[in-house]
């Protein structure tokens, strides 16, 4: 669910926009004469004169719901939605209309409520995108509807320049930056689609602040073709792309050096070598500590091995 607020001077047009749309339907109304259109705009002017100082008395509200949560969407659990979304905002003791529309494969309401409470009073706007952005997350996640990920669902194919071109860059982007390591291989990859790649200095300094792509006449800043291409983000994933190939290159180094367990037995064989030399000297150097091949487990063969090395060596000093 996102939220769309649009401040304006007069509810004539508002209201004649909201209900005059083809197959919209008045779901909820409070504190207006809901006998006609004529009634409903008389009603929220005759309110506004309360305060007549305030230039935008009114606040035009779009609440857009996925499709994929058609099916739940009824009249009864939006208009609880939109009031509950309502209260959270702090649209509270003044006039509103919810209406719905069926224009469109995403549900929808329209909401226009007068900003000129019941007490003459004006309702805050103040840090209302803020509080807007956190409270359709709130109730989102609260009744476990759909959140959409970066630019799904946009129709792409009604976009008008210079949102046509954003998204082709955009989507280039997205398919080239997981296979390049460094700004240069990124560059020629997205050359091949016809963007081109600035980067913005900081002032007189050489240092890089930020980059842009451009295409078909037009440029944009990376931050504002997605938040995950601003040119902090790509240089840290092009980073991690390099440290991962490296890794790879690494792996596969190692899997053409000779085989570690071919080593180890090697070495084993040495070492019986080596005891079966002392064997040889009878017994005057004991080199069996470093030929750890035999089961240490057993204890009486550790014994016997013992009293042999002892007698073989008492043998030698009474020969001397």
């Amino acid at each position: 669910m996102i939220a769309k607020i649009v401040q304006g001077h007069g509810f004539r047009g508002v209201v004649g926009y909201i209900l005059d749309k083809e197959k919209a339907s008045l779901l909820y109304a409070e504190g207006i004469r809901i006998k006609d259109k004529e009634s409903i705009v008389k009603s929220f002017i005759a309110q506004q004169k309360l305060n007549p100082k305030i230039a935008k008395p009114v606040a035009h509200i779009s609440l857009d719901f996925s499709v994929q949560d058609k099916s739940r969407l009824t009249d009864h659990f939006m208009v609880g939605i939109a009031q509950e979304y309502m209260k959270k905002m702090g649209y509270r003791d003044t006039q509103y209309i919810i209406a719905r529309h069926n224009d469109t494969d995403h549900p929808h309401l329209h909401l226009v409520i007068n900003r000129i409470n019941n007490n003459g009073k004006r309702i805050s706007d103040q840090n209302e995108k803020l509080r807007n952005t956190r409270v359709c997350m709130e109730l989102t996640k609260k009744y476990g509807l759909y959140i959409a990920s970066g630019k799904e669902n946009v129709k792409e194919h009604r976009l008008k320049e210079p949102d046509k071109t954003k998204y082709e860059i955009y989507h280039a982007l997205k398919s080239a930056i997981p296979n390049c390591k460094n700004w240069k291989e990124l560059r020629s990859e997205l050359l091949k689609s016809g963007i081109t790649t600035a980067f913005i200095k900081n002032g007189e300094t050489e240092k890089i602040q930020g980059v842009r792509f451009g295409k078909n006449g037009y440029e944009f800043n990376g931050s504002k073709i997605d938040r995950d291409y601003s040119f902090s983000k790509i240089k840290y994933q092009l980073y991690q792309n390099e440290k991962l190939h490296k890794n790879e290159g690494q792996q596969h180094s190692e899997l053409n050096q000779p085989n570690q367990i071919t080593r180890q037995d090697n070495m084993m064989d040495f070492a019986a070598g080596i005891e079966n030399a002392a064997s040889a000297l009878g017994g005057l150097f004991d080199f069996t500590s470093t030929a750890r091949y035999y089961d240490e487990t057993n204890a009486d063969f550790l014994r016997e091995q013992a009293k042999r090395r002892k007698k073989k060596k008492n043998q030698y000093k009474r020969g001397l």
